[in-house]
């Protein structure tokens, strides 16, 4: 089943599992909140949550679907009333879209009620979750993100704070996390930060997120990022901090810059934009070919196509057109109507590419399902030759971290040369950027071999957590559970 999402080609795409929104003390918390989660639905599409506070009580609206979908009218967000609020947006991997897998998760506590959201992937929650079982937990969704809540619940420790920490010193993987209780707000990053997560304000009130545009839509300034293994507390008292963990060596998931962030946003204080278009030049200096026209794969290749065009001095150019106006994907009964979905999605401009060289620009390779389909239909537009170029190095390793990625046996470049790949993708020419040219354009010189300054697992197989899970000789039988997962 291919989840409903926003990105037209995303049966063969790398994605983000989930973003997260929390804020306390303000009188409009909820209705920011939903603003905020409106700003991440690009980092998951198929469900949305909201989880308020007054002080005493908790009010909650979870629903599948995108955020407009879910959250609107007055009414709705009069009802999620509160000064404090956390939200999360979800896309899950593989099976079914449950209504018990949408996040924020709420529990009853001895220490009173407490929501969560995570986004990332714990890669010990299939031994965690067995292990709770036994001591008689009852599980109620198929998420790892449950496995912590039961860590919680099961803590001898008195306070919130402790609780929490008990629990986040037993899992083993990558997380942001945003929690809210009746006093605080918190937020958590994992020992290595793999994934984001962000400081803000709004007057006097504090907010959590995933990413600086969920910021910008309330008119929030930017405060500075979690650091990686850093509790951010937030109550009546203001912001503390808390640093309980053991410090390691920073491992931040380098396909944010690639994919996942929105090009707006600042990301561990780096422009997501200026990257991208750095990876592009970067690109077009490993790899020029001639060519009439640099043409981007919509969206998400457009920087890095600007990029490669200005560096090359090729003019850029809309050779394909996305349409922004397509809603779920309606039900085709025929292969033909079937295989027309993409051009219903997308369509050639080819007043552009008739008759002309065509460097196509995308940022990753996956199964190469779209790729292929993109490259005939610029092809059938008239193109005298299709070239393409990748903002990434080839992706040939899976994720275990918090990114839907297909087994390796399903991954294009895990079987395949670079110039085999060309084939099967019918162009003149492929290439993707260098492992070094990717981490020039973040602005390091070079990936250190010893010492690497991001996670790059998706490139290489140097996965920076032990993999408990996927070690585990009993595990992949009793894996199912985490194919639902809602990170």
């Amino acid at each position: 089943m291919i989840p409903f999402t926003t990105d037209p080609f995303a049966d063969d795409k790398l994605h983000e599992e989930c973003g997260v929104f929390g804020i306390y003390g303000d009188r409009n918390a909820s209705a920011h909140t939903g603003l905020g989660l409106h700003a991440l639905q690009h980092r998951g599409q198929e469900a949305a949550g909201i989880v308020s506070c007054d002080g005493e009580h908790f009010h909650s609206h979870r629903g599948l679907g995108h955020v407009s979908e879910n959250f609107v009218g007055e009414s709705l967000m009069q009802r999620l009333v509160g000064r404090s609020a956390v939200g999360h947006v979800r896309y899950a991997t593989t099976g079914d879209t449950i209504l018990r897998n949408v996040q924020p998760l709420f529990a009853d506590f001895e220490f009173g009620g407490l929501a969560i959201g995570h986004n990332g992937n714990l890669t010990n929650a299939l031994t965690l979750r067995r292990q709770l079982v036994r001591h008689g937990c009852l599980f109620q969704s198929t998420t790892d993100t449950e496995v912590i809540v039961h860590l919680i619940a099961t803590s001898d420790f008195s306070t919130v704070e402790e609780r929490m920490i008990d629990a986040l010193t037993q899992v083993e993987g990558a997380y942001s996390l945003v929690a809210l209780t009746k006093d605080a707000l918190f937020g958590v990053r994992d020992p290595l930060g793999m994934r984001p997560l962000v400081v803000g304000r709004l007057d006097k009130a504090y907010i959590l997120c995933s990413e600086t545009c969920a910021l910008d839509i309330i008119g929030a300034e930017f405060v500075r990022d979690v650091e990686p293994g850093e509790i951010v507390v937030v109550d009546k008292r203001g912001l503390r901090s808390i640093k309980p963990f053991p410090k390691k060596r920073r491992r931040f998931c380098i396909f944010e810059y690639i994919y996942f962030a929105r090009p707006d946003s600042l990301v561990e204080g780096i422009s997501v934009y200026n990257v991208r278009k750095r990876i592009g030049a970067e690109l077009a200096r490993e790899s020029y070919v001639a060519a009439d026209v640099v043409v981007p794969v919509p969206d998400s290749g457009v920087p890095a196509a600007m990029g490669y065009a200005s560096e090359a001095g090729i003019p850029f150019e809309y050779g394909i057109i996305r349409n922004h106006y397509v809603g779920r994907t309606f039900i085709q009964p025929t292969d033909r109507t079937r295989n027309l979905g993409v051009k219903r999605k997308h369509n050639t401009n080819r007043a552009v590419l008739a008759g002309q060289r065509v460097v196509l620009v995308d940022d990753s390779i996956v199964r190469g399902t779209t790729s292929i389909k993109i490259v005939d239909m610029v092809r059938q537009a008239g193109a005298s030759e299709v070239h393409m170029r990748i903002s990434s190095p080839p992706t040939a390793w899976p994720c275990f971290f918090g990114i839907d990625t297909p087994q390796r046996d399903k991954l294009l470049a895990a079987r395949h040369t670079v110039s085999e790949m060309a084939a099967v993708l019918g162009v003149d020419s492929l290439a993707f950027i260098s492992l070094d040219g990717l981490y020039r354009s973040v602005g390091f010189p070079f990936r250190d071999p010893k010492q690497p300054q991001f996670c790059d697992a998706c490139f290489t197989g140097d996965y920076p957590i032990v993999l408990t899970d996927q070690n585990d000789a009993a595990a992949p039988a009793q894996l199912s559970f985490l194919t639902e997962r809602s990170l």
